[in-house]
């Protein structure tokens, strides 16, 4: 764990690698953002966009103490702490890799350790219901495993927050995602390769070809 006490410390070392957010970016499977836009935030050619002021922004923000103290209770088989928001868990070899994690667990009959990822979404569209039918959506999953791939811990939980309003009525739906590290293992060791592969372009300030994201 960094030693990380303010904003403007975990942003600047956030510079300094690759988050569990920015993954999907490497390989062509973030929505907002490519390959080529984050090396030119890695390399200083182009600033952050700072979206903390954004409504949905805020309120994931607000929410997630609240649905990290209900998932404790939904789930008491395991211990859940928090670390505060500039818990930066870094790999020990590669340490550019990071993750800044919204939770940690401990499977209290194992003494496993495993990752709680939070989010919240509100179903604005139908292909907004699409992306979590049945699975996590894509950018999200590429998060989890590259927070799996940070920690080397043992599972990821992902908790999200759906949230519908209709003609004024504000309906929510909590779902949890368990993935096993074992489970998932090659898809870890691909990302890996293709993480090493991007922050050799970074640190040699070459362009790397562009990879863009599935539509």
């Amino acid at each position: 764990m960094s030693e990380i006490s303010s904003r403007e410390e975990w942003l600047a070392a956030r510079l300094a690698g690759i988050g569990a957010s920015e993954a999907s970016a490497v390989i062509g499977c973030n929505p907002y953002m490519d390959n080529v836009d984050l090396w030119r935030l890695k390399t200083g050619r182009k600033a952050a966009a700072d979206i903390s002021d954004k409504a949905c922004v805020q309120y994931g923000h607000a929410a997630e103490g609240f649905i990290r103290q209900l998932f404790a209770l939904d789930y008491p088989e395991y211990s859940v702490s928090y670390g505060g928001e500039f818990d930066m868990v870094h790999h020990p070899q590669y340490p550019f890799i990071f993750a800044t994690l919204d939770g940690r667990l401990e499977e209290k009959s194992t003494g496993r350790l495993g990752i709680l990822e939070i989010k919240t979404t509100e179903i604005l569209r139908s292909m907004q219901k699409e992306k979590w039918k049945g699975q996590i959506p894509p950018n999200y999953y590429v998060q989890v495993l590259h927070q799996l791939l940070a920690t080397g811990w043992d599972f990821a939980v992902l908790h999200a927050q759906l949230k519908y309003s209709y003609n004024g009525d504000i309906r929510t739906e909590r779902r949890s995602y368990f993935i096993e590290r074992e489970d998932v293992k090659s898809d870890i060791e691909y990302l890996l390769s293709e993480e090493l592969r991007f922050w050799e372009y970074v640190r040699q300030e070459r362009e790397p070809p562009l990879v863009l994201p599935r539509i």
